[in-house]
Formats: structure tokens, sequence, C-alpha cells
């Protein structure tokens, strides 16, 4: 069952899959209702989940459960199938957790992990620098810590 991802509770478990590139508006509007249909039919051994999402810069979709329904490693294993085939529908990746996207003034840029590092290291991008931490799990921390600067994340590793 989709509900409005604000509705969902800050204990809702969260999955960010990050594309490689910014999707059009029409990439958008099609993945938009792809997502919606998807989580009407998403369940968990024949249980309705309670599941929304949100797509933020053009480029990151954010899948939220409402905990109380436990998606099970079947239900988990159907998901990650829906986002394959966004994948190949839209020539993207989205799976690829090796990457780095973070914010060049309004711009989100998006780099291989050994690139980023590289980056560190020559003073390109900082402590400050912001960062999408796709490490969060619940949509309370999404919403403390998944844009955060370098320095309050995994990242800060590489400075």
């Amino acid at each position: 069952m989709t509900v409005d991802f604000k509705s969902l509770p800050d204990t809702a478990r969260i999955w960010i899959y990050q594309s490689n590139r910014s999707f059009s508006p029409d990439e958008l509007a099609e993945i938009t209702r792809k997502t919606k249909e998807f989580l009407e039919q998403w369940t968990a051994h024949g249980t309705a989940l309670k599941a929304g999402f949100e797509l933020k810069y053009k480029r990151f979709l954010v899948i939220g459960l409402d905990q109380p329904q436990t998606a099970t490693g079947c239900s988990i294993d159907v998901s990650v199938h829906f986002i394959q085939q966004l994948e190949k529908a839209y020539q993207v990746d989205l799976l690829d957790k090796l990457n780095v996207s973070y914010k060049q003034g309004e711009f989100i840029a998006y780099k291989a992990l050994k690139d980023f590092k590289k980056m560190a290291k020559n003073k390109a991008v900082s402590l400050k620098t912001i960062v999408f931490n796709h490490l969060v799990q619940t949509k309370a921390e999404y919403k403390d810590h998944w844009e955060v600067p370098a320095s309050e994340s995994w990242h800060a590793r590489f400075f």
C-alpha cells in the first residue's frame, strides 16, 4: 500500500538509490508512476507493506517502509528486482554503493569512490563539502544525517 512519504513515521526503514545521472522531467514522471505501482503491489508473505517514496534532486529514489510491517528477504529481493528494472529501462546505475554524490553549489556531483578519495587528497573537496550519506537506515536518520558535511559522515576518513 502506497502512502505519502511524509506520513511515514521516523522509525520507517529507508533505502536510498542514487543515480549516476539526473533524470529528465519525463523520466521522473515515469519513475514516479512505476514506483507507485510497485509499492501498491509490494507484499511480505501476502501482507501489503505500508511504503512511500520520494525523488530528491532529480537523482535519488528514496523508499521508506513502515517498520511494524517488516519486509522479509523475499520482499526485499522483489524490491531490488524492481530497482534493477529501473536501471535497465533508464540505463543508469542505482545499486552501486561505491560511488559518492556530493554538492557543488546547487549541482549534485557523482564520482567513483577512488576519484573522491583523490579529490579529498588534492583538496578539491573539503570536510565542509556536503555529501549524501547513504548509510542512514531510518527516516529520522535520513532527515538529519543524509545530507551533511563530509566531516559528519563516513566520508571524513578520506581527509
